[in-house]
């Protein structure tokens, strides 16, 4: 089993940033691709964004590019997601989860990831 924790959530007012990390343990981290999906009371879990196990692709939402930087850090076992020029829209329980699949094509559905986070609420305020 891999275990992931998120953490750095929190409110914040419009425009403001925030840094989402999640610590990953239980498994090799440099194995799985990371993603980051979110979802709001009422609405469907959403595709964030998602880091390759190599080669250092990043995929984004269209709703995220541009606002929304994914990054890891092997060393640390560590996916982090930073959100800038955020907005109330964004306001959602975030999850991180881990893909084993080295092709992008499964990187956008939560169906095939293996390992989630239980999640943590980011709240951004008009």
């Amino acid at each position: 089993q891999m275990q992931l924790v998120e953490s750095g959530g929190g409110l914040v007012q419009a425009g403001a940033s925030l840094r989402l990390s999640c610590a990953a343990s239980g498994r090799t981290f440099s194995s799985y691709a990371m993603g980051w999906f979110r979802q709001a009371p009422g609405k469907e879990r959403e595709f964030v964004a998602a880091y390759s196990r190599s080669g250092a692709y990043t995929y984004y939402a269209d709703s995220v590019k541009g606002r929304f930087t994914i990054s890891r850090d092997n060393a640390k076992n560590t996916v982090y997601l930073q959100m800038n020029s955020l907005k109330p829209e964004d306001t959602a329980v975030y999850y991180c989860a881990a893909n084993p699949s080295y092709s992008s094509n499964y990187y956008y559905r939560g169906e095939t990831y293996d390992y989630w986070g239980q999640g943590i609420q980011v709240t951004v305020s008009s």
